[in-house]
């Protein structure tokens, strides 16, 4: 049975966190004869969605409709730092979390998931530059710098936009095996880094 992937858009969501992230899966269920890997966004509204620099998105589901996800992404950007001030997006990252295989934050998102209390005593990295911006959230997290991700287990997280990427892939690893990944990586011309 396909694997769910919800990736969490909203506006000012930073572009490579989303779309990194989605490639990589989503390029590994083409590879795998789409069998693998249901892939969508997902917004608290309806409204198309102005990314970084202005892209628009539609999003795929909404809050309340979206399936429950195996794999759930909350990518980071200007607009991340909004969410936090959301009781209801809070909520919904908590539920999904909850029956989540795999919940993953690139850049700063990991400020929503520390601000969901999903950081608490554990390794956690971000963008380099917010790094005091994501102790002032989770100050019981062990904030790691010079990392591209940490993997906790059930929680990962990735430093700036494009370590996003090697997350997902480090992900694809643990569920497919390292060779999948490797082909993934292959495929998208993607030299990976640890």
């Amino acid at each position: 049975m396909k694997k769910h992937v919800a990736i969490l858009i909203f506006d000012d969501v930073e572009i490579l966190d989303f779309a990194g992230p989605f490639e990589v899966f989503a390029v590994t269920d083409e590879l795998r004869a789409h069998e693998t890997f249901h892939v969508f966004t997902v917004a608290e509204q309806r409204a198309t969605i102005r990314a970084r620099n202005g892209l628009k998105i539609v999003p795929d589901f909404l809050l309340e409709n979206c399936p429950a996800a195996q794999v759930l992404v909350i990518p980071g950007g200007k607009g991340a730092r909004a969410l936090l001030n959301r009781p209801l997006l809070m909520e919904w990252v908590r539920k999904q979390a909850r029956g989540a295989e795999i919940v993953m934050s690139v850049c700063t998102g990991a400020l929503v998931l520390g601000k969901a209390g999903l950081l608490d005593g554990l390794r956690a990295t971000t963008h380099h530059a917010c790094f005091e911006e994501l102790r002032a959230v989770v100050p019981t997290a062990v904030i790691e710098a010079g990392v591209r991700f940490t993997d906790n287990g059930k929680v990962c997280t990735s430093a700036g936009i494009a370590a996003g990427i090697d997350l997902s892939l480090h992900v694809v690893g643990r569920l497919l095996g390292q060779e999948v990944a490797d082909t993934t990586a292959r495929y998208m011309d993607y030299e990976r880094h640890a």
